[in-house]
């Protein structure tokens, strides 16, 4: 079955564009006009993707990725914003939105970037749970654990700890972790901010190494 996208925005030409240009790429979409909509529908229904305007009536997009984040919902987000403001893009990935897209956009970039984070949050894993430490990441059950205590994470944040703790001893660029975890589509800036996350939410139980210059090394423990 196709994989199924929710819109979220509020203008609806670019929310019938956006959903023809993805139901042409073989997806199935659903619309809302703003963030309450949104909600509404993501209580009954699971989407694999949401496409989240920032400027909406109501409940805005940084609010109602709030809100699914707060009730345990990690569907990937893709946040869309006519703002330029950096600090728009902090707050977007604050909140746990997967990637970031600006308007004006290309249609065809959108597209891209949609199957992109599908890929990296869909990918297959191995059945074996990694282990370093209290650390614990099980691909099956997506679930995280520092001595046996659940630590919530989100889509990306699990990724990006899956990809150091399948490396751990080797030093990862900054390159490589966008190119792995984001398939290439976001600025280096982004590898910091979310490893500055797992450091927060894993505390010590993360051996991350930071090597000047070049990326990360997840130092294992026996």
């Amino acid at each position: 079955m196709s994989q199924f996208v929710l819109v979220v925005d509020v203008e609806p030409a670019v929310n019938d564009l956006i959903c023809d240009a993805l139901r042409l790429a073989g997806f199935r979409t659903q619309s809302a006009a703003d963030g309450f909509l949104a909600l509404q529908i993501l209580r009954t229904t699971t989407p694999d993707l949401v496409i989240l305007d920032v400027n909406m009536p109501r409940i805005d997009g940084f609010e109602t990725l709030e809100r699914m984040r707060a009730a345990g919902d990690s569907t990937p987000v893709i946040i869309l914003t006519a703002r330029q403001e950096r600090d728009d893009t902090r707050t977007g990935f604050e909140h746990g939105a997967d990637d970031f897209v600006h308007k004006p956009f290309s249609i065809e970039e959108l597209v891209w970037r949609v199957r992109a984070v599908l890929r990296r949050t869909s990918s297959p894993h191995s059945e074996a749970a990694l282990v370093s430490g209290s650390l614990r990441l099980d691909a099956v059950r997506h679930e995280v654990t520092v001595a046996g205590r659940p630590v919530d994470l989100s889509s990306t944040e699990f990724r990006l700890l899956e990809v150091l703790m399948e490396n751990a001893g080797r030093v990862l660029s900054k390159d490589q972790l966008l190119d792995r975890v984001w398939g290439g589509g976001a600025e280096p800036s982004v590898v910091e901010t979310y490893v500055s996350y797992l450091r927060r939410k894993l505390g010590e139980a993360l051996n991350l190494r930071t090597v000047r210059g070049v990326g990360y090394q997840l130092q294992d423990r026996p």
